[in-house]
């Protein structure tokens, strides 16, 4: 059977877009704080779990790597790395100004259909709290704030949040199950959803803000004493 210059090119580009499928299938694992801070992945866990050969795995854990998602810590082993208390504040901040203008953006696009996702959003978040799910309470908390941050219309806005995310996603798992008992989330959540009812930038900025500071504060713990039982190791 004869081979096509549309076939050749077709083989010439598959590895490039398994390797972005699996590049962009284990980003948005990250942000959703499906991985832990500590936890080791190996090339063939990651080809097992995203279906795929090694050669995209790899592609995608090096792009990951460039990003500071993760760090190798042997030839074929990575680690979702701690971050430390510095990075937290810095990172914190930058979430309070960009997550708050987004959020301040989104009342003029908000509508009805708007308010029932994120009414459904959290109604989902709710139920998996109650059931001590926190790894579902986070995969929809993704999409609950970015339902809100894509109103923006901005989309490099989007990206730059998005990138943040991806380096402290982990780090959302230390906020349970104190946030499943205290349900911080959830009245920030609901505080959001009423301002973008009342069309009120200002309180939908705050809610925003006030979400982001109630976990900065459960997450700060966390990293604080972990880095004093570092020190107290040296």
């Amino acid at each position: 059977m004869e081979t096509t210059l549309e076939d050749e090119e077709h083989h010439r580009h598959q590895p490039n877009r398994l390797g972005e499928m699996a590049y962009s299938n284990m980003k948005e694992r990250l942000i959703r704080g499906a991985f832990s801070p500590g936890d080791k992945l190996t090339i063939r866990a990651v080809s097992e779990m995203l279906d795929v050969s090694t050669t995209p795995a790899r592609d995608a854990i090096n792009r990951l790597v460039i990003d500071g998602a993760l760090i190798y810590s042997g030839p074929k082993t990575v680690i979702v790395p701690h971050l430390r208390l510095s990075d937290l504040e810095e990172i914190t901040q930058m979430r309070l100004a960009l997550e708050g203008l987004a959020a301040a953006l989104s009342v003029k696009a908000s509508g009805e259909a708007t308010i029932e996702e994120l009414e459904l959003l959290q109604a989902k978040i709710d139920v998996a709290l109650d059931e001590k799910r926190y790894f579902d309470a986070l995969w929809h908390n993704k999409e609950f704030h970015f339902a809100i941050y894509r109103l923006s219309g901005m989309s490099y806005l989007l990206q730059t949040i998005e990138t943040l995310w991806l380096r402290v996603g982990a780090s959302f798992n230390g906020l349970y199950p104190e946030f499943s008992e205290t349900r911080h989330g959830a009245r920030n959540h609901r505080a959001a959803i009423e301002a973008l009812v009342e069309k009120d930038a200002a309180a939908a900025r705050a809610a925003i803000e006030n979400d982001i500071r109630d976990g900065f504060r459960q997450m700060k713990k966390i990293t604080a004493d972990r880095d004093q039982r570092n020190l107290s190791r040296r």
